[in-house]
């Protein structure tokens, strides 16, 4: 049930971005695409009822291995978030840069007055 909450933050994110002619609601898209797959990756490292990845003097190392949560998912997606947030920056810049030349956000009008 759940997988299919991230399935939708995602195809929300590319229908964003196929259909929108604005180039902050495109932001915005991919935003959101970004967010799903975040989503579906922690979903995909969860296990239930599993025990934090931190191994201390009292837990046997079998039972750790077979019931803790896997901690390269959560590792790959705050490397993920960090490199999301650099290219947030990134795309914000360019739409200002966009519309300081332009003066509109709408795609097909900066491709018109291209020229």
């Amino acid at each position: 049930m759940i997988y299919s909450l991230a399935l939708l933050l995602v195809m929300v994110g590319v229908y964003g971005v196929v259909v929108s002619r604005n180039t902050v609601k495109i932001v915005i898209g991919l935003l959101i695409m970004e967010h799903g797959v975040h989503l579906l990756l922690i979903l995909i490292g969860y296990r239930h009822g599993g025990l934090p990845p931190i191994l201390d003097f009292g837990t046997a190392p079998t039972v750790f291995a077979v019931s803790a949560v896997d901690p390269l998912v959560q590792a790959l997606v705050l490397t993920s978030i960090v490199i999301g947030l650099g290219v947030l920056a990134l795309l914000a810049a360019l739409c200002v840069r966009l519309y300081e030349r332009y003066g509109t956000f709408d795609v097909t009008e900066i491709r018109r007055l291209r020229g």
